[in-house]
């Protein structure tokens, strides 16, 4: 009886530790550096980089250019998560932007820029 005490209290420790370490990390699947295309647009492909901090509960960060032709950073300014997927709100150009972007793996996304005008994904970055 001792025997399968200990085993069923061990058994429920294990899931419940599995279970605890399943929502951390989950939480924070967006956070991170991405590499982002924009497929379509006027000025031809786009690529950005951002790094989406966590602050205060919330992610955060910029969009910056790559290539180095648009020296300026574009604050971002806000990230609406779901569960699998998230939009990130910013304005170019004058023009307020919403992209948004679905999780297909671990380390890719997919998605559209303002509703469904031009087709975008993204990659985690190493860092």
């Amino acid at each position: 009886m001792k025997k399968t005490c200990i085993a069923l209290m061990v058994l429920l420790f294990g899931t419940s530790l599995k279970g605890y370490s399943q929502t951390a990390a989950s939480t924070d699947f967006f956070a991170g550096k991405w590499e982002i295309s924009i497929v379509g647009t006027p000025n031809g492909d786009s690529k950005l980089v951002t790094q989406l901090t966590r602050k205060d509960g919330k992610l955060t960060g910029e969009l910056k250019d790559p290539s180095g032709q648009n020296p300026e950073a574009i604050p971002i300014n806000s990230v609406v998560e779901e569960a699998n997927k998230m939009t990130i709100y910013f304005t170019a150009q004058g023009t307020d932007v919403s992209l948004d972007l679905s999780k297909i793996d671990d380390s890719h996304l997919k998605g559209s820029v303002m509703n469904g005008m031009f087709d975008a994904s993204a990659i985690r970055a190493k860092e």
